[in-house]
């Protein structure tokens, strides 16, 4: 053990999808490892906690302090807001009180005893500074949508003595001397600001506590909600209601008549008032890829052979052969009457194959053209 004689501080940052749908649950990114790191520097590093007032045996016993933080909502610069969470959280936390008799060691109870604050030295708080166009400008706690088009961070903690605890910059910017003093020159002014609101309300809270009261979170327990920016209820004088309700009656245009009796179109059918035209009737008319072809020729063989045998009644071949993309259609031949009717298959079609094929659940669209024979 390097430090017998000290307690441990612990920090713990979450960054939940409540927050910001960029987070992920039950996941340490890269942000929130970054933040853990900062927010162990600035208090570890600056002994702003006395951490020897946690021990009650040396090498045996200490009080193991842990500072949870969660984000509720993401809008820009959370290490500044956990900063002053943690610090806020430091100040307010009082832990119970302990004795040792010899080798037992006795911890008091809320009633038995009162509780003993943290020894508390200073008070460190983050403030960022965002630089953009290659540190041509500054900006003092940037927003969500403003850090994601900055060029560099810079991040200095400091207390209201002007002393600084850590300075951090990211983003690979380079940073004259003079940027760097006029940052921390501001940050000297905003720290000052945000402690003296931290110790106000500590002070408030002490003494609504000795009189009996609940102050700040504990004020809003009882009435199971948490308010901002709570306004004065305001009054609405509503005595002239109904006559302005009259006046907007009397004014207004009248109802249009509508046709309540009813039309029977067709059986099963029945229409009230005028409606709308009908969109259902519409007739789908054929498109351009679906309209049939017709192509004439005339079959020499089929000439010949009707001279020769002299069967001509005086009546055309009529031979239709339709052309489609499916296999399974066959090609008929319409001839006159008194003849024998064959099958044929034009020479440029396939032949259907034997073996079984799946049918598909959409239908297929096949295209037919016409072939009429005649001499």
């Amino acid at each position: 053990m390097n430090r017998p004689t000290e307690g441990v501080v612990h920090f713990n940052l979450e960054l939940s999808p409540m927050a910001s749908p960029v987070f992920e649950a039950g996941r340490n990114s890269e942000l929130c490892v970054k933040l853990n790191q900062l927010l162990e520097r600035c208090f570890r590093n600056s002994k702003c906690i006395d951490t020897e007032s946690l021990c009650v045996v040396s090498g045996e016993k200490v009080w193991h302090i842990r500072v949870d933080i969660h984000l509720l909502n993401h809008d820009g610069d959370i290490i500044d807001a956990a900063s002053i969470a943690a610090i806020a959280a430091l100040s307010h936390f009082r832990r119970p009180d302990a004795s040792v008799q010899g080798d037992e060691v006795t911890v008091y109870s809320l009633e038995e005893r009162d509780p003993i604050p943290l020894c508390i030295h200073h008070m460190p708080i983050c403030v960022s500074f965002a630089f953009f166009q290659q540190g041509k400008y500054l900006l003092v706690d940037p927003t969500e949508r403003e850090e994601r088009v900055k060029d560099g961070l810079l991040v200095v903690a400091m207390n209201k003595h002007r002393e600084i605890c850590i300075i951090q910059s990211s983003g690979g910017i380079m940073l004259f001397k003079d940027q760097v003093l006029k940052c921390c020159r501001i940050a000297s002014v905003k720290v000052a600001e945000i402690t003296e609101l931290i110790q106000k309300a500590l002070e408030n809270d002490i003494q609504a506590r000795k009189r009996g009261e609940k102050f700040g979170f504990a004020e809003s327990l009882p009435d199971q909600k948490i308010t901002a920016l709570k306004m004065d209820v305001t009054t609405i004088d509503t005595s002239d209601a109904e006559d302005t309700a009259r006046e907007v009656v009397e004014k207004a245009e009248p109802p249009m008549e509508v046709n309540s009796k009813p039309v029977v179109w067709a059986p099963g059918t029945v229409q009230i008032g005028e409606g709308i035209e009908n969109a259902w009737g519409i007739e789908d008319f054929p498109s351009d890829d679906e309209e049939e072809e017709e192509v004439i020729f005339i079959d020499e063989n089929k000439m010949d052979m009707a001279n020769t045998n002299g069967t001509s009644t005086g009546r055309n071949v009529l031979e239709v052969i339709s052309l489609s993309d499916s296999e399974e259609e066959d090609v008929m031949i319409l001839e006159p009457e008194g003849t024998e009717r064959k099958e044929k298959r034009p020479s440029n079609i396939n032949k259907q194959k034997d073996t079984p094929f799946k049918e598909s659940g959409k239908k297929k669209k096949t295209k037919t053209k016409k072939f009429h024979q005649s001499w």
